[in-house]
């Protein structure tokens, strides 16, 4: 049985390429002596494959290579949907957007291309701006190459579950749509304004 219902589940790689570049913080999950480590990377992607870089202190950085399997999400949006929110009588639910990947991790070696994937990386994380441009001749870019490890994930299992009310009628899908984008602007605030 396939879960989460087929109306939840999204196959279209495009949709599932769109979350990972706008939502680049990923979890990398690999599993060592029967136990999970986990640590949360910007990958970005390029060429179908996932491009990231590690502190070489990560005790999981080690696993990241050698051709290790490892799992990677991803996700987007998500809120509480209020029945209140439908125009038809429904239960409370939870709609969210996740993609799940699991891939063959390799690690770079290349000092070089260490060096060009962080700058292409920081000029893709700063669009559409670039308000900040990371220069190949920055010297504390240079002393920090030997303390960063790059590695790429050749990405071999795609699961998208975009939970977004799509068994409903299409106004209150409409309507939970609206929800989701409302929720998610006023609960970073709310959220922000306890903790920070």
């Amino acid at each position: 049985m396939n879960y989460p219902p087929k109306h939840h589940q999204n196959d279209d790689k495009n949709h599932m390429i769109e979350v990972i570049k706008t939502y680049p913080l990923a979890t990398v999950i690999s599993v060592k002596d029967n136990a999970p480590l986990i640590t949360h990377l910007p990958l970005i992607y390029e060429n179908k494959k996932l491009i990231g870089h590690i502190d070489i202190f990560n005790p999981q950085a080690k696993l990241l290579r050698d051709d290790n399997v490892i799992t990677i999400l991803f996700g987007g949006p998500q809120c509480y949907i209020s029945p209140t929110v439908y125009s038809t009588t429904q239960l409370p639910t939870w709609n969210y957007i996740k993609v799940h990947l699991k891939g063959i991790v390799k690690a770079i070696e290349s000092k070089e291309a260490l060096k060009q994937s962080l700058i292409t990386m920081t000029e893709f994380l700063e669009a559409p701006d670039h308000k900040y441009v990371l220069e190949p001749d920055n010297p504390r870019l240079d002393k920090n190459l030997n303390y960063i490890e790059m590695f790429e994930i050749t990405i071999t299992d795609w699961e998208g579950k975009f939970k977004l009310s799509q068994d409903k009628k299409p106004s209150d899908t409409k309507a939970a749509r609206e929800e989701l984008v409302r929720a998610n602007q006023e609960s970073i605030k709310q959220f922000l304004d306890k903790v920070f």
